[in-house]
């Protein structure tokens, strides 16, 4: 009897080009074991997935290792922020305002 097989696919974007591998693994098999037999890492050898947060659809897996993937899953591997967006927004409000006051006649 031969193993159940089912597709997924795995993505990762970086910043200068977007990699999706559409895989066959067993069914069982972990949404990390499937970033794993993606081959992914070869691909960007600088980057390292162990400590990237994974998801499927948008949805961040708080636990890879054990969510199981589905047929038809996209797993996605998510690069870390660069900058926080809450505080990007605050400087860019806070200049807003020194802008604005910097017009108001005196």
């Amino acid at each position: 009897m031969s193993e159940v097989m089912i597709s997924v696919e795995v993505v990762y974007a970086a910043v200068d080009c977007q990699e999706v591998l559409r895989i066959k693994v067993p069914a069982g098999t972990t949404v990390s074991g499937a970033v794993t037999a993606s081959g992914i890492a070869e691909r960007f050898v600088d980057v390292q997935f162990d400590k990237c947060a994974l998801g499927i659809f948008g949805k961040v897996v708080p636990d890879p290792s054990v969510r199981l993937v589905e047929e038809g899953d996209r797993v996605e591997i998510y690069r870390p922020l660069l900058a926080d967006p809450k505080e990007v927004r605050r400087l860019r409000a806070e200049k807003a305002a020194k802008a604005k006051k910097a017009q108001k006649p005196i």
